[in-house]
């Protein structure tokens, strides 16, 4: 590479910007003393070919402007400074850095023996304290400059409302790694995503959003490595701005970026939005014995929390190590850019945020009207978006479950716990099944909230599938080499309430119906359902319920062996759900009587028809409970012309494991039901029959069946 011409250039936009002519450079570094640019040569990207010391330093950010630098150029940054790390300081310019807004990276960090690529002599517990200069550059993944020009083609966002969302949870990889009918250079990648048979089966499906798990570049840790193992779920971030490039079929010189676009752009053809799962609350550098790859090596102190009585250790509210410091204007920045870019250039619809409770720490505790929330509040591009919190973090009082504000939604994991606890028998749910499936009220019915803010959902890529909660008592994680002892706790499954092997016909039944009422239960729960992607096709781990570095056939989809049935029913429950919106109101329910009608929106019965009272909803050994919900019976064409019609329900829950008599409720206004549910059941019976009101029905043990009033 000859000699480049080196220019001032602007501080703003950070990152590497092509303007058509050349690229300009700009680096936050608050500490440092000095900063350069590394550019490479070659296939491989181990030739530093050349390194200019970037010439300003203005407002923090360190800049220079390179003439006929052209796009798909590797780059790096060497940053100077002290190393103290008991002040918090790890400069190192031996290490080659990664540009924090790079929009591509290009290969992986290599872990073996003997490279450098951290930055202090491998040793005992204090070795941090130590230095290492060797160069890393070698062992470490390189930026790369992008073109972001793309033609969209009048690309439109489907802008679903959240209450009529439909949200699916999956792994780009899993979802497409073992289907048939998607080519093989395409299984895995983002283009598997566009493949018609992809497409067709989502559409048919009849979700709305795909939620991607995290497609950030992420590091996968070298304890995973030396086990023979990798980070396969990804939430172990590198590059907040860099699709990751193990998705890309076409190349990762900056192709990546552009097959992420097709991805989306076809989604949305197809209707479908597309959330991305971020990990904003740490990075994969881990504690103060973690590599030196990014963040750490150009300014430690800007970027990451750190402790008060030793800025040597990391304060770690995530388990992995570190907690961005999201108090930092820097990182605050860092982040609003990161999602703008995301939803501006790459057209995403919405995020879900990984332990968000920790992005929302204002010094050691939780502040829904702290920095972080403000910054994307007053934001007019990204208060537009959906925003989803993963309520937790592992920090004292992280568990926020309803105290996040106004805007957001949250994975409501009492939604899960309450709905399990119910289905497996514990006694003393009903008044907890009944919060749930009305959209948890005490936990979201203010600050001007409605039911859309709890997302809900029995299981979620942390824990088991599915088909592995009802058949599985302990979870066998064998497999990651921790000898069984990680997984969380919450993830236990239950079997049904009964023991025995998995080849006879009863047990198996009875999973079966066990797997049908978590699905009614969900779909037809006030908020906005997300279903774990392959759970309605039966797809099991073998009871692994923490399969985060199982990038093999244990995690992926198997498209070859699908529950027929089960999937059917799960296609008829959402398109039951989206043709009948008393299932998906935008208010919350009033309790009360409708002006004009002598009829309330929501009522809840016993067995005897008669309505619950206090002492029906604590009743020992009580598990069937009934709901009456009020639809005005209106009938109408949905956006995609189909039939909607706002019905009234009456829905019945027998969570004992013996069948139970229901009665209807006695009334002048609802004198026929018609029954178009019940779980014990594959399908739908050709003649349900109809119910007069104040008649008895029979609902079999462990199941839910819906009644539609026939006017």
């Amino acid at each position: 590479m000859q000699k480049l011409k080196v220019c001032p250039g602007r501080p703003y936009p950070l990152g590497a910007t092509w303007d058509g002519r050349g690229v300009n450079f700009a680096l936050f570094a608050e500490h440092a003393s000095a900063v350069d640019l590394c550019l490479f040569d070659g296939y491989d990207g181990k030739h530093e070919a050349v390194r200019v010391k970037l010439p300003e330093y203005n407002n923090q950010v360190w800049h220079a402007y390179l003439p006929e630098l052209e796009p798909g150029q590797l780059y790096g940054y060497r940053v100077h400074g002290p190393y103290r790390p008991h002040d918090g300081h790890r400069f190192n310019p031996g290490k080659l850095l990664l540009d924090p807004y790079a929009k591509a990276i290009d290969g992986p960090v290599q872990w073996e023996a003997g490279a450098p690529v951290f930055g202090y002599q491998a040793g005992d517990s204090m070795a941090d304290l130590s230095y290492d200069m060797a160069d890393s550059a070698p062992f470490v993944p390189k930026s790369v400059v992008v073109d972001t020009a793309y033609d969209w083609e009048a690309d439109a966002p489907p802008r679903t409302e959240l209450h009529n969302s439909v949200i699916y949870e999956a792994h780009v990889k899993g979802l497409t790694a073992r289907h048939p009918d998607v080519p093989a250079a395409l299984r895995g990648r983002y283009g598997g995503l566009t493949c018609p048979p992809v497409l067709d089966y989502l559409r048919a499906l009849g979700i709305t959003a795909l939620e991607l798990q995290p497609v950030h570049q992420f590091v996968s840790d070298r304890s995973l490595i030396d086990r023979g193992l990798s980070n396969y779920w990804g939430y172990n971030s590198i590059g907040y701005f860099a699709p990751e490039a193990r998705y890309a079929s076409a190349g990762t010189r900056g192709q990546q970026v552009n097959e992420f676009k097709d991805m989306v752009k076809a989604l949305h053809r197809a209707g479908l939005e597309v959330i991305l799962d971020v990990v904003y609350n740490h990075t994969g550098e881990g504690a103060q014995t973690g590599p030196t790859l990014c963040f750490r090596g150009i300014d430690n102190a800007a970027h990451y929390r750190l402790a008060e009585s030793d800025r040597r250790f990391y304060t770690d509210y995530t388990g992995t190590g570190n907690t961005l410091n999201s108090q930092r204007p820097n990182v605050l920045r860092l982040i609003a850019d990161s999602l703008r870019y995301w939803v501006q250039d790459m057209h995403v619809d919405g995020f879900r945020f990984d332990l968000a409770t920790a992005l929302g720490r204002e010094g050691t505790q939780f502040d829904a009207w702290g920095s972080f929330f403000d910054v994307l509040r007053q934001d007019p591009i990204l208060a537009q978006v959906k925003l989803i919190a993963e309520p937790w973090d592992l920090g004292e009082g992280g568990y926020q479950v309803g105290h996040f504000p106004p805007g957001w939604s949250e994975w409501n994991g009492k939604y899960r716990d309450g709905v399990r606890d119910y289905w497996r028998g514990e006694p003393g749910k009903l008044g907890e099944l009944a919060s749930r499936f009305t959209g948890s009220s005490e936990l979201y019915n203010h600050d001007g909230r409605t039911p859309t803010a709890s997302i809900n959902f029995v299981t979620a890529h942390d824990g088991f599938t599915l088909a592995d909660l009802v058949s599985y008592n302990e979870k066998h994680n064998e497999a990651n080499g921790e000898s069984n002892r990680d997984g969380e706790s919450h993830n236990r499954a239950w079997n049904c309430g009964v023991e025995g092997a998995s080849d006879d016909p009863a047990i198996r039944q009875l999973r079966a119906r066990q797997q049908r009422n978590f699905l009614t239960t969900l779909l037809l729960s006030q908020g906005v359902p997300m279903l774990l992607g392959g759970d309605e096709i039966g797809r099991t781990q073998t009871g692994n319920n923490n399969p985060y570095c199982q990038d093999n056939e244990l995690t992926w989809h198997d498209w070859g062996h699908v529950d027929q049935e089960l999937s059917a029913f799960t296609r008829r429950l959402i398109a039951f759900r989206q043709a009948h919106p008393v299932f998906r109101q935008r208010t919350w329910f009033r309790g009360r009587s409708i002006r004009g009608l002598g009829v309330s929106d929501i009522r809840w019965f016993a067995r005897d028809g008669e309505e619950m009272t206090e002492a029906d909803w604590h009743a020992d050994g009580a598990f069937s409970v009934a709901v009456f919900l009020y639809g005005r019976g209106l009938r109408s064409l949905g956006p995609d012309g189909q039939r909607i019609s706002d019905d009234s329900f009456y829905v019945c829950f027998n969570g004992d494991a013996q069948p139970r008599s229901f009665v209807f409720p006695d009334s002048d206004w609802f004198t026929r039901w018609v029954k178009v549910i019940d779980t014990s059941q594959l399908a739908s019976s050709d003649d349900p029959g109809e119910f007069a009101a104040a008649s008895e029905v029979a609902v079999e043990g462990r199941s839910v069946v819906v009644f539609r009033h026939t006017a």
